[in-house]
């Protein structure tokens, strides 16, 4: 345990020269480490959030600790070199869509070696629109019952990944938020059905379950724009106490600030499922370790090896992070028996 206190359609030119940097090789060194200049490959890139978003930003100059910096330095060890034997192309999702239509349409175009999905709804998406271009998701959720791998085992077709929670997470949350807020009589379930693995349902069966055998009344609170966050948490401000757990949803992840900023407002306390959230004031997160993996698929694949039958990944560690000072903020003294098993606890 440690304690430490509008859409685009391509990368920034500033943003280029940072992957570059990153990758930090010449010609000789990409030959040194066994590449092959045959011709330049194309590995595309479809994330949901904005490309000015900072969690883009921020994994475009953040090296290995990021997804897309991973990538990029996972790639280079294995003799692939941004800019001199394979080129990176970004697209953003965000906007609908229409937009989500349109990005997927530019890559296809660009006849990529590899497509990178960064989530379940641009996963289906990409795989909606070809069946042999390989694509490799960065996170998905049941990705057999969305239709995307035949197994985990043995995918089959043109796509693999890794996947990032399982449908009993709902209830770990549940069981986490039940700790920091003993008396806590109804949990809201926020997630917007669009954006959520089967329209929520793919969590909300294990949270209904436990929240039936502990007592509690689970409601499931789906938004839909925006601006319908705040009206989520603000019917959660009166007695009884209430909490709130938030889904994987990469609509939440794009309005990671208002959905934060609304649990303060009405002193809502929330878990959260990935640490996104902690970086912008949330409470508690439980979710998987960040762990990118996606190079070695992608090096694979470019030397010619078949998407499908690369076994999806499950995460190899889940880690709780909470933070001291939100929980003091609303009136909250979190166990010592659920500090003990926190990985991090922010002040």
């Amino acid at each position: 345990m440690t304690e430490r206190s509008a859409p685009a359609r391509a990368v920034p030119a500033v943003a280029r020269r940072d992957f570059i940097r990153l990758a930090g090789a010449t010609a000789a060194g990409f030959l040194a480490l066994g590449a092959t200049p045959d011709r330049m490959r194309i590995v595309a890139w479809l994330t949901a959030l904005p490309l000015d978003d900072e969690l883009t930003r921020r994994g475009m100059i953040e090296g290995p600790a990021s997804r897309l910096g991973g990538l990029i330095v996972g790639l280079r060890q294995r003799g692939w070199v941004e800019g001199v034997n394979f080129h990176l192309e970004l697209r953003s999702s965000f906007g609908g869509p229409d937009r989500l239509k349109t990005a997927v349409q530019e890559l296809l175009d660009l006849k990529p070696d590899v497509i990178l999905t960064g989530s379940t709804i641009e996963t289906a998406a990409v795989l909606a629109a070809t069946k042999t271009i390989p694509i490799v998701f960065a996170t998905a959720n049941d990705p057999v019952g969305n239709g995307f791998v035949e197994s985990l085992a043995h995918p089959g077709g043109n796509v693999t990944g890794f996947t990032n929670s399982t449908a009993e997470m709902g209830g770990k949350w549940l069981q986490l938020i039940r700790e920091a807020v003993p008396d806590v009589a109804r949990v809201g379930v926020l997630f917007n059905p669009a954006t959520t693995p089967r329209g929520g349902r793919f969590f909300l069966e294990s949270i209904e379950q436990e929240a039936a055998a502990s007592g509690v009344s689970a409601v499931p609170v789906p938004v839909n724009a925006p601006a319908e966050i705040d009206e989520a948490f603000r019917r959660f401000f009166e007695p009884p106490r209430a909490a709130m757990v938030a889904l994987v949803d990469s609509f939440l992840v794009v309005n990671r600030h208002a959905v934060v900023a609304s649990a303060a407002k009405y002193r809502v306390p929330a878990i959260y499922p990935l640490h996104y959230f902690m970086d912008v004031g949330g409470l508690m997160s439980y979710g998987p370790t960040l762990e990118v993996r996606s190079a070695d698929y992608v090096d694979l694949i470019l030397r010619g090896t078949k998407a499908g039958d690369l076994p999806v990944q499950s995460p190899r560690k889940y880690e709780l992070l909470i933070n001291r000072t939100v929980a003091r903020s609303l009136g909250l003294t979190i166990p010592f028996t659920l500090l003990a098993r926190a990985d991090e606890i922010r002040e």
